[in-house]
């Protein structure tokens, strides 16, 4: 008992100095104290797990399970939202959500229809739309997408306008420059698609070797920085795809 009773009095001073270091609200050091085990728990639920990694894993997990069960759940919603409200961040959402889904001629349409107005040479949504038009393999209207862009904003995403610069020469077929582009930019590029899709190349033009090197490197840097963001353990688990493919 004197040992459990040391243990729920040490769990109250970690919770306080936690309280005390981040910023929240006193009352909370009153509700630890007050109730030694109710207060510390509700604390741990109502404070510190919502921004927890195990919240963070069981949101992802719960996010997966729905997906799984109604993957279209999320494009119904966002179809339902803009029959409701016609607004260009309607539009842009749904077709977000037509990529995630594949159907990159509805994509194209709904981010074309929002380059009017105020819009019409917005840096985000035209390059939103370069990228639906690589998706869907339009090269040329990819790159006019990609240098309106820069055009209305130079300092806007640069990172993305360059890697879908190196997937327009890759599916133009100017190898070489692809090669060249992704190398330039893979040691600024935040994140793991443009090493991924960089080994993909070589694997495409027969440099299985190189290839694997590259794929080695996504899933080294996937370990590295520990990601838990879904987009990058994507480009990982590809790259082990790719390895064992």
């Amino acid at each position: 008992m004197p040992v459990l009773a040391a243990v729920i009095i040490l769990i109250q001073f970690l919770f306080a100095y936690h309280v005390l270091k981040t910023g929240r609200p006193y009352w909370w050091v009153f509700i630890i104290f007050a109730a030694p085990i109710m207060g510390s728990l509700i604390y741990y639920f109502v404070e510190v797990f919502p921004n927890s990694s195990e919240h963070r894993k069981a949101h992802k997990t719960a996010r997966k399970i729905a997906q799984a069960l109604n993957p279209d759940a999320d494009l119904k919603r966002r179809a339902e939202e803009l029959e409701i409200c016609g607004s260009v961040d309607n539009r842009i959402a749904l077709a977000e959500e037509c990529m995630r889904h594949q159907m990159y001629p509805e994509a194209i349409k709904l981010l074309e229809s929002c380059l009017t107005g105020a819009f019409a040479a917005d840096g985000n949504i035209l390059l939103a739309l370069a990228r639906a038009y690589v998706e869907g393999q339009h090269w040329e209207k990819a790159k006019s997408a990609v240098h309106k862009a820069q055009e209305a904003a130079p300092n806007q995403r640069p990172q993305d306008a360059s890697l879908l610069e190196a997937r327009i020469l890759e599916g133009q077929g100017e190898h070489d420059a692809a090669i060249s582009a992704y190398r330039k930019l893979i040691p600024s590029f935040v994140g793991l698609e443009a090493r991924y899709r960089y080994g993909c190349l070589l694997s495409k033009i027969g440099h299985h070797s190189a290839a694997t090197q590259v794929f080695d490197e996504v899933i080294m840097h996937s370990k590295r920085f520990a990601s838990s963001l879904e987009d990058e353990q994507r480009w990982a688990s590809a790259a082990r795809q790719a390895i064992a493919g």
